[in-house]
């Protein structure tokens, strides 16, 4: 027998005494303090006397640690706030709760009740007078000092990462804190939070591989959304004139280090407003943001210094490629980008037009080199099918769209644009994502005739967009992969 399952083995053993002796597994158990409660409330109290007579205060937790010195010893506790330490000496304790001090081992839950002292080393202590194990922990817990460092068992088993790593458990507090900082933003601005299906009949509100399902009782297909911006456009038009929603979509596509085939999503819509207005938005939230959690509006990623201070970087997609690729040729010269792209390594089908040409060039030189928060404007209308057309060409002659998207050490963060609100345009870019689809692309959006009737009765100017709150999450708590901020990531079947 292996050490591990012999350690199993005497685990067992000792739940099976707690079940002889009617203890194992009890309910109703309540506690009324946690341990940075306590440890902040006494921190500055020092006289014995008026530690004792702050009276008695009930904690549970796991077992962190424990030492025996036969008759008495000493164990931590953690609970959803930190660590706290116990003194337990038969002398203090009733039989039951020395029995259970007997009995304990690394990873048990347990209730203690007691009053406080400091030790030799001045270490605010509860000097326990009852003690009870409330859940018996069967296998030996991953090593304290070093927690788990397997890198797939920690996201198959995400508990055991929690128990163990501190860091974990403080990226996924770090990452609540966002999401109640987003929340808040948009509430304290007028904006409605709002619920939209996740179960759509069409593929639409942008260009990826969806998930595909069927529905028994009304014998339909139906798709797990990629996005929801259709349905939240269909509020605007129905008076719901600024709404949000904090999102879980779903894409059939790859996994790597910034992708998970389900990711969470901030999507906003502000009727009467525009891209710029939204860039100074993100700005302002993403900064508040950053300073909120790390006390300054620089930070540290992966190695790498990022500020970000106001006022951040705003560059077109054709500047872009003009400052930061190694293309030589004219933007006008599409046979050229073609050529390049080939070189590059990049697969054309040979339908694309020049704004993807541009794009593809952008995708493949300049987005990695964007470090510092940078707002690419200018997007080209081919590859822009929900946002409105610019009232002017480009410089270099594109057609393009009032649209924008946030890089952060070449990871795109956030997207956003004028919304569409002429119908027939409107109509237009999803016949040609038909087209698309039926050449054989299957990220292109179907036709949703709903929604073109939705314009009819009229969108007012509107800009909306979408912000990753898993690649935010990753900059903010210097998260080397998204799976490391996702709590349970989608893993290969072992």
């Amino acid at each position: 027998m292996s050490e591990i399952d012999e350690q199993s083995r005497v685990r067992r053993e000792k739940l099976s005494r707690l079940r002889e002796a009617g203890v194992a597994y009890p309910h109703n158990v309540s506690v009324g303090n946690t341990s940075e409660g306590i440890l902040q409330k006494y921190k500055d109290v020092n006289d014995p006397t008026e530690l004792e007579s702050a009276g008695s205060f009930e904690l549970a937790g796991r077992v962190s640690f424990v030492r025996s010195f036969g008759k008495a010893g000493f164990i931590k506790i953690r609970d959803r706030h930190g660590q706290i330490q116990i003194h337990v000496s038969k002398e203090k304790l009733d039989d039951p709760s020395f029995a259970a001090f007997k009995g304990l081992d690394l990873g048990d839950i347990v209730r203690a009740e007691g009053t406080l002292f400091r030790t030799k080393t001045e270490e605010l202590t509860l000097e326990c007078l009852k003690l009870q194990i409330l859940s018996k922990c069967l296998h030996t817990p991953p090593e304290k000092f070093h927690g788990l460092t397997d890198v797939e068992e920690r996201y198959r088993k995400r508990y055991l990462d929690l128990i163990s790593n501190e860091e974990t458990r403080k990226t996924f507090k770090t990452r609540s804190k966002i999401v109640q900082g987003v929340r808040d933003y948009f509430l304290k601005r007028d904006f409605l939070e709002v619920e939209t299906p996740m179960m759509h009949s069409l593929v639409s509100g942008a260009t990826a591989k969806p998930f595909k399902t069927h529905h028994n009782a009304l014998d339909i297909p139906l798709f797990l959304r990629i996005a929801p911006e259709l349905h939240l456009k269909r509020l605007v038009v129905g008076g719901l004139e600024r709404v949000f929603e904090i999102n879980r979509n779903f894409r059939n596509e790859g996994i790597s280090v910034r992708h998970n085939p389900e990711f969470t999503m901030l999507e906003f819509y502000m009727a009467y407003a525009t891209y710029h207005k939204l860039m100074d938005m993100t700005e302002e939230l993403v900064s508040a943001l950053v300073h909120d959690i790390h006390g300054s509006f620089e930070l540290e990623y992966q190695g790498e210094k990022l500020n970000f201070k106001s006022p951040w970087t705003r560059i077109s997609m054709e500047n872009a490629v003009k400052t930061h690729s190694a293309y030589e040729g004219k933007l006008q010269d599409h046979d050229g980008m073609r050529a390049y792209l080939k070189k590059r390594g990049v697969t054309l089908t040979g339908r694309e037009g020049p704004g993807t040409l541009l794009s593809l060039i952008f995708e493949e030189d300049v987005e990695s080199q964007l470090r510092q928060p940078t707002f690419v404007v200018g997007f080209p209308t081919e590859i822009s099918p929900l946002a409105r057309r610019s009232d002017k060409p480009s410089s270099e002659g594109f057609d393009v769209t009032d649209r924008f998207e946030l890089y952060v050490c070449g990871t795109e963060i956030a997207n956003g644009f004028n919304e569409l609100n002429d119908p027939d345009d409107q109509k237009s870019r999803f016949e040609a994502q038909v087209a698309e689809k039926d050449a054989g692309n299957d990220e292109a959006c179907d036709y949703d005739a709903d929604y073109i009737n939705a314009l009819e009765f009229g969108l007012p100017p509107t800009a909306g967009e979408g912000i990753g709150i898993d690649r935010l999450t990753m900059l903010l708590t210097n998260s080397a992969s998204i799976r490391d901020v996702i709590l349970f990531p989608q893993m290969r079947g072992e």
